[in-house]
């Protein structure tokens, strides 16, 4: 086993003992990442960077913060901070309502500005794009965006809203209102949920519906599975749809009891 995964298998998990409701022992990995935003610094060295061609900022999850920070309002409070200092912005994904993409501020005005605006050079959008990253961006971390919001504080014309929804720097909310889009992000999306019901199958499939997470993380790699297995898993614990046990063997995944 490789040091990144031996690394994972004991530590980097909040684990649940079996059948105790007290406070979890404290670990090594616990307190190195004990905030919210050292999670996500270590989240986001998980993704694929090179299965998007660089064309993609390093994205995680809130899901896979709370396996790292299994307080949820510690986890919460501190991304709120962060998002509010500027320092990460929160997107949302669609997939679920409670899918919220983190991605460090200035990985996504680099990607933006590196691969949208490359791409856009010349085309009609291209200037709206930069305004956006120029005055909105440094300005607002808000996950949405209101019309008056957009028009009257950052003197968007309404044709330059929808310039910024086709370069997919926005995405449609409902009338009026927008979300905070990653551009081509799509693909991750897809990639993403595909996985994660493929992870999820591999401990349906197991006797008893659990599996040890050493044993997980051993196995051949399905071809569903694009984003690697420790990026899914800290998605299956922090979201709950994994209980994390801990035994003499290891740490083991099971599924809930319905």
């Amino acid at each position: 086993m490789s040091q990144k995964r031996h690394r994972l298998v004991p530590e980097t998990f909040g684990l649940k003992r079996r059948r105790e409701r007290g406070p979890v022992e404290a670990d090594p990995l616990r307190g190195e990442l004990g905030s919210a935003r050292a999670a996500v610094a270590e989240l986001v060295q998980l993704f694929p960077r090179g299965l998007f061609e660089d064309a993609l900022p390093p994205i995680a999850l809130r899901s896979q913060v709370y396996s790292l920070v299994p307080d949820r309002t510690v986890a919460d409070r501190q991304l709120k901070e962060l998002q509010e200092q500027g320092e990460i912005r929160i997107v949302q994904l669609g997939f679920d309502l409670d899918a919220h993409g983190i991605i460090f501020t200035e990985d996504y005005r680099t990607r933006v500005r590196d691969c949208v605006l490359k791409a856009c050079d010349g085309r009609p959008y291209a200037g709206a794009v930069q305004k956006f990253l120029a005055s909105v961006l440094p300005a607002c971390g808000d996950l949405s965006f209101q019309q008056d919001q957009m028009t009257q504080t950052f003197g968007f014309r309404d044709p330059e809203i929808t310039q910024l929804v086709n370069a997919g720097v926005l995405t449609v909310r409902d009338a009026g209102s927008w979300w905070l889009a990653v551009p081509g992000a799509g693909r991750f999306i897809k990639y993403f949920v595909k996985g994660r019901h493929a992870v999820l199958g591999m401990v349906r499939k197991a006797k008893y519906r659990e599996l040890l997470l050493s044993e997980l993380l051993g196995r051949r790699v399905p071809a569903a599975v694009r984003l690697g297995l420790a990026y899914h898993v800290h998605d299956l614990i922090g979201a709950q749809l994994v209980d994390c046990v801990s035994t003499t063997s290891g740490t083991l995944l099971r599924l809930p009891e319905t």
